[in-house]
């Protein structure tokens, strides 16, 4: 039996999955954009970061995207509780347009109805003050938005994943 040298991290045995991808969320705000991300595979998310501003946010995305090998992007959309579309799916459907014209990959929006309430709650169960809850607060709100899209993706027929 041979083994690797301790430099170089062990190998999953097997052919590499075609359909590993990363996928970005954003969680869009007024002034402050979450960040998250999957993992290879597509099934964890992780809050990557907060980004203070949208030219912000179109300046440094196409680095990440190609840093990070993403394939995808999620787009929080701001339904109301009924599920109708208020003022600001507007603001953010035109946002994705940007997007979509800056960037070279899908972009998908996704329901993010009480994602920032949920961020809230866990964050106050976490311990977190209420000053480190502003600063992280929309990220976690990105990482729970690309958990449930990630989770739902999963849950789908193989001919919808595509």
């Amino acid at each position: 039996m041979t083994s690797l040298p301790a430099s170089q991290p062990p190998t999953r045995p097997g052919p590499p999955r075609s359909d590993a991808t990363r996928i970005l969320a954003i969680d869009h705000g007024d002034r402050r954009f979450g960040l998250a991300i999957s993992d290879p595979d597509g099934s964890i998310a992780f809050a990557l970061e907060v980004v203070e501003g949208e030219a912000a946010l179109l300046e440094m995305l196409p680095g990440l995207l190609d840093d990070r090998a993403v394939e995808r992007v999620v787009l929080g959309l701001p339904l109301n509780m009924d599920g109708t579309m208020g003022p600001r799916v507007a603001l953010v459907l035109e946002f994705r347009k940007r997007l979509e014209d800056l960037l070279a990959v899908e972009v998908e929006v996704w329901d993010e109805r009480l994602t920032t309430v949920e961020a809230e709650r866990s964050l106050r169960e976490a311990g977190c003050s209420p000053r480190q809850r502003r600063r992280v607060v929309d990220k976690v709100a990105a990482q729970i938005l690309l958990q449930s899209y990630l989770d739902t993706r999963r849950r789908a027929p193989d001919d919808e994943q595509k």
